[in-house]
């Protein structure tokens, strides 16, 4: 009976894990769904981090390792967004900003598709009602992309 009842547990237990896991996989929102005329390619935005036009709030939007090795210069990290904390963060971040702000978001943890940080701040940031969100388009990572190009990249923090 002892033997019984810990099957039974234990199967609960993988039944819920699995359909946790399945959930998990079904909120991933892909990057392709952003608007292409919301993403910058990176020739263009290093170029017009080189004007002396003012610069937008550059937020990266993955992990903390990553940002520490390089980022880009100015850009703060906003945690990673595929998680609440990130959310949080970045809610807490634009409260008392004006919804005109320009924001660039960036993450490069990943090729494009499988990011699982940039698609969560790009809607959170439209649903907070923000009206000027581009998106640093990263194809493979923001090592290829950004770093092994020559663009402006600064260590720590």
């Amino acid at each position: 009976m002892k033997l019984l009842r810990h099957s039974l547990l234990l199967a609960t237990i993988l039944f819920m894990t699995h359909i946790s896991f399945a959930q998990a996989q079904h909120e991933h929102v892909p990057a392709s769904s952003i608007p292409t005329a919301d993403l910058i390619q990176p020739a263009d935005f290093a170029a017009a981090l080189q004007s002396s036009a003012p610069k937008p709030l550059i937020l990266q939007t993955g992990s903390h390792v990553l940002f520490a090795q390089a980022h880009i210069p100015g850009s703060e990290y906003a945690g990673p967004a595929g998680q609440s904390a990130g959310i949080d963060a970045i809610k807490a971040r634009v409260a008392s900003l004006p919804k005109s702000t320009a924001i660039v978001l960036y993450c490069g943890c990943c090729p494009w598709g499988r990011c699982p940080n940039i698609a969560p701040a790009y809607n959170l940031l439209h649903e907070q009602g923000f009206t000027n969100v581009k998106v640093l388009y990263l194809a493979e990572n923001f090592g290829t992309d950004w770093v092994n190009k020559g663009y402006p990249t600064e260590k720590g923090r």
